[in-house]
């Protein structure tokens, strides 16, 4: 059956709007319709290939929609169901599962490897991220797909598959933030507003937002921020001003770039906590001398996936979301169709991009 999706042809060329021959689902998959999916700088990090994935490809790992049909043995969603996309899903069986880690699972992305439909000229296509969510309908393995949690509306649940996951985690998970602690957290996009709400309802007495972008302040302070800082040369000095000239005890980098990570450090407190959460490309080279990491006691941290267990995670973001502690609206900046993603990713690329949502 012919669908419309956003292909990648090649590392670095545009996406392009065109039809795709999806198969039924086989053993153990599932098809869905997607209601919508985020476009965010992950995505943009598979396309220009900070990250790599096997092209051409349909990228988009972050959606949610409703089962059309199942393939035999899949007995935990029906058709009719509203679920959630999951792009990473655990195996269960490597050693990082077998320690609880399910994040860091050895095989999560090995289905992004897999032939999942062609072009209508017959080009095989791999599913991005093991999902393909740029797309009308997609065919993933079933331990893609977890139901839609109870309150939560099919367009929103979207973002639970990776943004406030990974936001959620890194401030719950990763960073693991007290009541009455003070967090900074570097880069107002989708993943940051997360962290804000989260580290909200952490109970910080401080939250201190940064973003090159002077525009995103309200954006910030509305997620839960208490200050807001635009970057410069000054902003590690500024945090420390704005925190008894101590630092924080916590700073969640979500830009994953070498200045940026270098500057969560230096507003860190003797002692804190600096998770990195951003995806940075190999050429971005963080240098720290020896005497420093004695002196400070700092612990710098990486975060995969926000260090979460979506199966175990997902119903607990749902109740912060039915009781009104977690606002998912507030981390769109615009709604898109399908034919707006190559759009999309050209004012990502130029700097202009915020948090896209396509809706289908």
């Amino acid at each position: 059956m012919a669908v419309r999706a956003a292909v990648l042809p090649a590392i670095g060329s545009p996406l392009e709007i065109t039809g795709i021959d999806l198969p039924d689902p086989g053993p153990g998959q599932v098809r869905v319709r997607l209601a919508a999916a985020g476009v965010c700088h992950s995505d943009l990090s598979l396309s220009d290939g900070t990250m790599r994935v096997p092209v051409p490809a349909v990228l988009g790992h972050e959606g949610a929609g409703t089962v059309v049909s199942v393939g035999e043995g899949v007995d935990h969603v029906s058709p009719g169901d509203g679920v959630v996309l999951n792009w990473a899903p655990s195996c269960g069986a490597c050693h990082a599962c077998s320690l609880g880690e399910v994040w860091l699972c050895a095989n999560a992305l090995s289905g992004a490897a897999d032939v999942y439909a062609r072009t209508t000229d017959g080009t095989d296509l791999h599913p991005g991220l093991n999902v393909a969510a740029f797309a009308e309908e997609t065919v993933v393995y079933a331990s893609c797909v977890l139901p839609v949690p109870d309150g939560v509306p099919l367009t929103d649940a979207a973002l639970l598959g990776c943004a406030v996951l990974t936001g959620y985690g890194a401030v719950h998970h990763s960073a693991r933030v007290r009541r009455g602690e003070t967090v900074a957290v570097f880069g107002v996009g989708g993943v940051g507003l997360a962290a804000l709400q989260a580290a909200r309802i952490a109970g910080a007495s401080k939250i201190v937002a940064v973003d090159v972008s002077a525009e995103k302040e309200e954006l910030a302070k509305a997620a839960g921020a208490t200050d807001y800082v635009v970057a410069s040369d000054t902003t590690a000095r500024e945090i420390r001003g704005l925190t008894g000239k101590q630092g924080v005890d916590v700073a969640v980098e979500c830009a994953g770039r070498a200045v940026t990570i270098r500057t969560a450090w230096d507003s860190t407190r003797r002692g804190g906590r600096t998770t990195v959460v951003g995806i940075g490309g190999k050429d971005q080279q963080v240098t720290f001398n020896a005497l420093e990491i004695f002196h400070w006691g700092r612990t710098l941290s990486g975060c995969v996936y926000g260090n979460s267990d979506p199966a175990r995670d997902l119903p607990v973001l749902a109740e912060h979301i039915r009781a009104g502690r977690l606002d998912l609206s507030a981390l769109v900046t615009e709604h898109i169709s399908l034919d707006g993603i190559p759009a999309a990713f050209e004012n990502m690329l130029a700097g202009k991009g915020g948090r896209a949502l396509v809706v289908f």
